[in-house]
């Protein structure tokens, strides 16, 4: 039988924790130590909350470190090249790999990416394809260089987008089948049985760290990629515009066949409508007016009245 691989696991978010149960539960690894982002303040009392990574290895009982750095840390790199692992596991961790710890383990580090790499590098990369009307995506297990997301792929998977999925409905399809993939990976790369494939670079697209203006609306922009982009940026930055100089929030909407000018709103009833480019509208379902709660749009109707051909500006 194999020798059971030693491994560091440096994640965050709650996209990686199925990755580190699956390592943890699976015959022939050793996680012997959880590296993860310090604890943030969060919420009205700016309370330090740890990663969702740091509560699952702590209910797991394993080893934590937190390092607020780690290129010049020598502390953090004298208590990993003690450990010395076989592999270092990075899903999600937030922090650039520095080139000592690239050079530790001579499995090497591994990286899972939620997306079909070379398409979609960078932070952003389940945002990005549904914001941009992808119809399928996946994770791919890559071995870790110097640059951003650009190493050798190892394996990849495939997993289709559905047409009402969101960041946060995709996140977990992608991340459980892609703690499977990791353990298929290691394994693989324990018994000789991967060969590495560089990535096309003429195929690169870029899924780059999302800013609020990217959830701005532009009404000239056609019904179906207003649609995605409010899809792609739940819960953040969300899609966003300005009525009567207040900022709105469209939290839900549906694409309608139904001709209005871009940004203009048509009421009908208890149903909300507004005006895109390409001759297209859509209906605004739910929304959220700032400084008040999410409501339906009939609400909305009843206390604010928008006036005919009134206009959402951008």
């Amino acid at each position: 039988m194999a020798q059971s691989l030693g491994l560091v696991f440096c994640g965050t978010p709650r996209f990686a924790v199925p990755t580190l149960d699956r390592l943890v539960e699976a015959a022939g690894f050793d996680v012997q130590l959880v590296v993860t982002q310090p604890d943030r303040p969060k919420g009205r009392g700016l309370e330090l909350v740890p990663s969702p990574v740091k509560q699952r290895a702590l209910e797991l009982e394993l080893p934590i470190a937190q390092p607020e750095r780690i290129k010049n840390n020598e502390e953090f790199q004298s208590r990993l090249t003690l450990l010395r692992p076989d592999a270092i596991i990075v899903v999600g961790y937030g922090r650039i790999i520095p080139q000592w710890m690239l050079d530790l383990p001579p499995v090497g580090n591994i990286n899972l990416h939620a997306s079909l790499l070379p398409k979609y590098r960078g932070a952003a990369p389940i945002q990005w394809a549904i914001a941009r009307g992808e119809t399928v995506t996946g994770v791919t297990t890559m071995k870790i260089d110097g640059g951003l997301d650009t190493g050798d792929i190892l394996l990849q998977l495939e997993i289709a987008i559905a047409g009402d999925d969101t960041a946060e409905t995709l996140a977990p399809k992608l991340a459980a089948p892609g703690a499977d993939l990791m353990v298929e990976t290691l394994r693989g790369l324990q018994a000789g049985a991967i060969l590495p494939l560089p990535q096309d670079n003429s195929k690169v697209t870029l899924a780059p760290i999302l800013k609020k203006e990217d959830g701005l609306i532009q009404f000239l922009s056609g019904p179906e990629e207003i649609l995605n982009r409010l899809r792609g940026f739940q819960p953040w930055p969300g899609a966003y515009c300005k009525f009567r100089n207040k900022i709105l929030q469209i939290r839900k909407a549906a694409k309608v066949n139904r001709t209005l000018a871009p940004a203009e709103i048509e009421v009908e009833g208890d149903r909300l409508f507004v005006g895109c480019g390409q001759g297209g509208a859509i209906e605004i379902l739910e929304l959220q007016l700032e400084g008040k709660k999410r409501t339906f749009a009939a609400e909305f109707i009843r206390g604010y009245r928008p006036k005919p051909a009134e206009r959402l500006t951008s």
